[in-house]
């Protein structure tokens, strides 16, 4: 690409003149709480303070438009909301009234969809599941009573929309007290923002999957590996690789030669900068409100404490760092005690760039910035191969670590069977340059079936990896957040057996850009059914070689993760490659629901389904 949007030395140029203060223009129309604000002491706090107040039932006007704005060091045509990008932070309270009208000013139809959020489905702002979407010139209310507390977000449902602004944050109050103290809090939404039509960007991807992966490995990189792990060794690892159609460096479809990634709407050289007094505990808010990016997010020198996942309290787990997946949220503490600046820094997974934010005692400080790390490679355990099929490797007692099944999906899938969630201690080579990792149990051998056209390969082994860290973070010499860390801070209210079992398989073909949910488009699927009042189990199974954050609208899912009667919700979950997770959810909310991988160029491509919660009367009438 030619464009001056993806010129190195021009993004150099940037951050040189962000930090010297002549960055100048780039606010316009950032959202209020997001923007820097001038004073007598120069430049002050960014406003991302929560307000708060009494409370209340909130009536919010929000005005969809399409304006030309200055974002990430360039001016740009992106859609806007009440006129800035992010959107205005919505404030809810528990046990009030919602009334959020929104308005399309734009050529073409749009939606909002409040990510998270209990409520008649009706409201939901899915179109042609929950409602017909929104006419340009026309408005749409969403109203509904508030019945729950947290951190979540909304953005559009339509097309590609969400990919050039239309994203912003919500915080809901609790009606009692949570037993969360905080003299501080702050918002800090996460985007990946290209200049690139989204489109065009799609179109490219479907073209050639890896056009936008410039850490492919090269000559080098096999003499290297001849070295260090043998000829016969090293072909069969290229080999293994080539029939799968993928490349151990494929991390991520979209990655930093198109995309700048932005805190609150900020880049880097602006650097948002949120204030502390020395020994407050400070809030933050993490939304992953980005098309694409898992991010990485740490803040060196400070502890961080998990209070939150997705909107809902776990028991407190302290953390260095964390991997948040697409549409998820993580509500952290932190105690900082020295007057000095920190450095939050949300490095992309793939290690292709960064976003980051200051937490300073006073305005004008920033932190050093560490450099980004070396860019993860994916592992044969991400291959879904056997570990005594792993060159080097020599150790075959994985073989026999697969777990019979205890239930089976009426297609005659095999089924999850709960086991505690450990790691196995057990230390694997890739074969290539002696990447190492430790790998989760096995607990399924896949079956026969391939799913059809819409998926290119099938994970010859499905392993528990709830108790791994994200991908690129195995190896850090710090404590990094895990899924089996996550405990419920209330015991499990439906205690029932689940009445039905339900398998899906997230399938996908990268050499043509097909993704899809057991092989099968949306476009020629039939709803998954969840009979209303009763308890499902879902099993999810990534027959890819790339994580998925699945989310599924309107209910929220219990993570079996070993926790007994203290599991975790979640609203969407990171399936990470080759693996097989089990989710508990209660059927209680009646209607259509959307249910998609949260990757936006995945969901367009076909990885959604609509699941209807109705009685068996509507069910077969249907």
């Amino acid at each position: 690409m030619t464009s001056k949007h993806h010129d190195p030395a021009r993004r150099r140029l940037l951050q040189a003149l962000g930090a010297a203060g002549l960055l100048t223009g780039t606010q316009g129309l950032w959202p209020a709480y997001a923007r820097s604000e001038r004073g007598a002491a120069g430049l002050n706090e960014a406003a991302t303070r929560i307000a708060g107040g009494p409370p209340r039932d909130q009536s919010l006007d929000i005005h969809v438009r399409r304006e030309w704005i200055d974002i990430a060091g360039g001016r740009a045509a992106a859609i806007t909301l009440n006129h800035s990008t992010p959107g205005p932070l919505i404030e809810l309270w528990e046990g009030h009234d919602a009334r959020l009208r929104v308005h399309n000013h734009l050529d073409e139809p749009t939606s909002l969809h409040w990510h998270g959020l209990l409520l008649p489905f009706q409201m939901d702002g899915v179109p042609g599941v929950a409602f017909p979407g929104i006419a340009p010139g026309q408005s749409f209310e969403a109203r509904f009573p508030v019945r729950q507390a947290g951190t979540y977000w909304y953005h559009s449902h339509s097309g590609l929309q969400e990919q050039i602004g239309q994203t912003g944050p919500i915080v809901i109050h609790p009606a009692e007290p949570e037993g969360i103290s905080a003299e501080r809090e702050y918002v800090l939404m996460l985007n990946d923002w290209t200049f690139e039509d989204p489109y065009r960007l799609l179109e490219t991807l479907k073209q050639q999957s890896d056009y936008y992966n410039f850490s492919q490995r090269t000559l080098g990189d096999l003499a290297d590996d001849i070295a260090d792990s043998g000829l016969s060794a090293t072909l069969r690892d290229r080999l293994d690789w080539g029939r799968m159609r993928m490349s151990p460096r494929d991390i991520a479809d979209v990655t930093g030669h198109t995309y700048h990634y932005l805190v609150n709407g900020m880049h880097p050289a602006a650097n948002w900068t949120g204030l502390f007094e020395p020994g407050q505990r400070i809030r933050l808010r993490v939304i992953n409100a980005s098309a694409m990016t898992y991010f990485n997010v740490r803040i060196p020198g400070l502890a961080m404490t998990v209070v939150a996942a997705d909107g809902k309290r776990v028991e407190a787990v302290e953390t260095d760092e964390f991997q948040i997946a697409v549409s998820e949220t993580y509500d952290v503490i932190v105690e900082p005690q020295a007057e000095r600046a920190y450095t939050v820094m949300a490095e992309a997974m793939d290690r292709s760039g960064y976003a980051r934010g200051t937490l300073a005692p006073r305005p004008g400080m920033s932190a050093e910035v560490p450099p980004l790390r070396a860019q993860p490679q994916r592992t044969m355990v991400d291959m879904g191969m056997a570990m005594s099929g792993m060159a080097g490797n020599g150790d075959h007692a994985m073989d026999s670590d697969v777990m019979p099944s205890m239930a089976s999906h009426e297609s005659g899938h095999t089924a999850m069977t709960q086991k505690p969630h450990s790691m196995s201690g057990m230390t694997s080579s890739t074969g290539t340059g002696a990447v190492m990792e430790q790998a989760g149990p096995v607990i399924a051998r896949h079956g026969p079936d391939h799913h059809g056209i819409g998926n290119l390969t099938v994970a010859e082994v499905e392993r528990d990896r709830l108790g791994e860290r994200g991908t690129g973070l195995e190896g850090a010499d710090h404590r990094v957040l895990t899924y089996s860390q996550l405990r419920n801070v209330l015991p499990m209210q439906d205690r029932r057996a689940p009445a039905k079992t339900i398998e899906i398989h997230l399938t996908g073909n990268m050499e043509r850009y097909m993704w899809s949910f057991d092989g099968v488009s949306y476009s020629d699927s039939t709803p998954i059914e969840f009979p209303y009042g009763e308890r499902i189990r879902l099993i999810l199974v990534n027959d890819t070689m790339m994580e998925h954050p699945i989310h599924l609208h309107g209910m929220f899912m219990e993570l079996e993760n070993g926790h007994n009667d203290r599991l975790p919700f979640k609203h969407t979950l990171s399936v990470l490659p080759a693996s097989r997770v089990s989710l508990l959810i209660t059927a209680d909310e009646p209607g259509r629901w959307a249910f998609h991988c949260h990757l936006l160029y995945h969901m367009e491509m076909g990885m959604f389904r609509v699941v209807r919660v109705s009685d068996r009367t509507e069910a077969d009438n249907a």
